[in-house]
């Protein structure tokens, strides 16, 4: 690992070149709308909502919701109230009947092996194979595999790097003491916050067997006298409780609802009275109908996760009910944000 001052920022701005790797999978799950579903068909004779769509078309509300926020951020589909329809684009270029319809046209792509992916992911619900690769497993379970494991903390490791200091940077994290970095991977922004602040302890939630490559990566970074790692599995296990921020950081894009609310519910029980919780992550704006990069990046998510990028206007009442107060946002570099909480 080459050793990096993790306060110097580079001289040129990386976002695009992130855009490119997380916008992969969009023009898959275009197609599989535009050619095996015939949304817009469906739509311009039928504007529905997201519930009548998912029946109508035998698909499941998780990805159809990052489908639709997709179509409305590529200016495909608009939404009136609660209902979707077609805008004049789509409606002269994507509907059958129209003497400009360009169905055919993706069609010669609708057996590219992601677009087969989105229609299972579609249809079930359930995360595909990482990459779309034959012989690998869903995200998750592949995170068993050591090998795996650590060719994916690398990868998050190298992006990491630039994310970390702008999250640092948005916020001022001078008040606090101690973060617990939960699922935190190389540690790289627990690292990151240390660089930052150097007043701070931090310690990286993870379990096996990337605890084993966090401790290294903290060390061959020369942190590992402010930056610990602490084995645990969240969701089995409670969180320590002598932090007073614990950090989400591209963490709950992984998981559906559920799983995101019982964690945000087992933070609350271990942060003290008055403590932070900082989620940084790609999130959806209120209208759920952008930004195009964000719902670009959801869809990758949706497919080999069990999550997607949540919108602001889902994430703010989830916090809410779990017991969160003072809910802000504060937008951060790469089209990421942080959003804010304290416990009262």
């Amino acid at each position: 690992m080459t050793s990096l001052d993790l306060t110097q920022r580079p001289e040129t701005d990386p976002a695009g070149i992130y855009r490119y790797r997380e916008s992969l999978y969009a023009a898959d799950l275009l197609t599989a709308a535009v050619c095996d579903l015939n949304i817009f068909t469906q739509l311009a004779s039928k504007p529905s909502d997201i519930g009548t769509i998912c029946h109508d078309l035998g698909i499941m509300e998780r990805p159809t919701d990052v489908m639709l926020t997709l179509l409305q951020a590529m200016g495909l589909i608009v939404r009136e109230g609660a209902t979707f329809h077609v805008t004049q684009t789509a409606s002269e270029h994507l509907v059958e009947g129209s003497p400009w319809c360009v169905r055919p046209y993706f069609a010669s792509m609708k057996d590219r092996p992601v677009c087969r992916d989105f229609l299972t992911v579609l249809r079930t619900g359930r995360p595909a194979s990482w990459a779309s690769l034959k012989d690998e497993q869903a995200w998750e379970a592949a995170m068993e595999k050591p090998e795996f494991a650590k060719q994916f903390t690398a990868a998050m490791d190298c992006r990491g790097i630039y994310l970390g200091q702008g999250m640092a940077e948005r916020f001022d994290f001078g008040p606090y003491r101690r973060v617990l970095d939960i699922a935190g991977g190389s540690g790289i922004y627990a690292c990151s916050l240390v660089a930052h602040y150097p007043h701070l302890k931090t310690d990286v939630l993870e379990k096996p067997p990337v605890d084993r490559i966090a401790r290294d990566s903290i060390a061959d970074r020369g942190f590992s006298e402010s930056v610990g790692v602490v084995a645990s599995d969240m969701f089995r296990d409670s969180f320590p409780s002598n932090h007073d921020v614990h950090l989400f950081s591209n963490v709950l894009h992984d998981w559906d609802f559920q799983e995101v609310e019982r964690l945000l519910q087992t933070s609350y029980e271990a942060l003290p009275s008055g403590g932070l919780l900082v989620i940084h992550d790609a999130h959806i704006n209120d209208a759920k109908d952008g930004p195009l990069p964000v719902a670009e990046y959801s869809t990758l998510l949706m497919a080999i996760t069990e999550g997607k990028c949540y919108a602001t206007s889902e994430m703010t009442p989830l916090l809410s009910k779990t017991g969160f107060q003072e809910v802000s946002f504060i937008p951060s570099v790469a089209d990421r944000s942080l959003m804010i909480a304290k416990k009262g």
